[in-house]
């Protein structure tokens, strides 16, 4: 009898797994945990994306950041970061309820001489191939929250490649909202709660990487809960 209730227990407890909600978190540095203040990794307990995975038990949290991931730009210099390519093979291998989607800090770079308006198409472009892809064993497609990221800060003269970013970056917010609301995803402003590092200008503090979590962990629940 107590075997068979352990057997069963398993059962429940597999199937409860496999009923859980699945958010995939894809972006760049900030998504993969780069510090502003070493050349590391932030652990498993710095990371937003973790910290987020603590916050929400019944979740499922995937991290898909990469270090100068792009939205749909080939770098000359830097190969494998266009998020264009990766995008669909990691859909459709993980099967997420929700997709994070935070990129356009590197289509920044002086060297893809964009605007923000071309930047926010970019990441609108990923939204719609999210929308878009419903394969045979998803009932339907994964919901999308578009995250605008957090400034550029122009804080060190002599660092290449972010030349006149500062001012682009201010102006994502306003065009990720309009592609938003042209695609009918959900949306969320970084920089109007997430600091970069002041010295560094890019890369987030441990205490901003909390601070992530803390909001994430309020707002996935609502879009989940009440998709249809």
């Amino acid at each position: 009898m107590f075997i068979l209730f352990v057997i069963q227990l398993n059962i429940f407890k597999s199937t409860n797994k496999m009923a859980m909600k699945s958010v995939l978190c894809f972006g760049d540095s900030n998504t993969w945990g780069c510090s502003p203040d070493l050349p590391r990794r932030y652990n498993r307990a710095e990371r937003w994306t973790m910290l987020l995975q603590s916050k929400l038990p019944n979740y499922v949290v995937i991290e898909e950041g990469l270090n100068s991931r792009t939205t749909v730009l080939d770098d000359p210099y830097e190969a494998g970061k266009k998020g264009l390519d990766y995008l669909l093979p990691c859909i459709e291998s993980h099967h997420p309820d929700l997709v994070i989607l935070m990129l356009g800090t590197n289509d920044l770079k002086s060297r893809f001489n964009l605007t923000a308006s071309d930047i926010s198409k970019g990441a609108a472009r990923l939204v719609q191939l999210i929308q878009n892809y419903q394969h045979g064993f998803m009932t339907k497609p994964a919901e999308v929250l578009l995250v605008s990221p957090t400034h550029v800060l122009e804080v060190n003269p002599l660092k290449e490649g972010f030349t006149n970013a500062e001012a682009k970056s201010k102006q994502l917010g306003h065009y990720f909202k309009l592609r938003s609301q042209e695609l009918g995803c959900h949306f969320f402003d970084a920089a109007t709660e997430i600091q970069p590092c002041p010295k560094e200008g890019i890369h987030w503090q441990a205490s901003q990487h909390e601070k992530f979590a803390e909001i994430l962990a309020k707002r996935i629940p609502t879009i989940l809960e009440t998709a249809v």
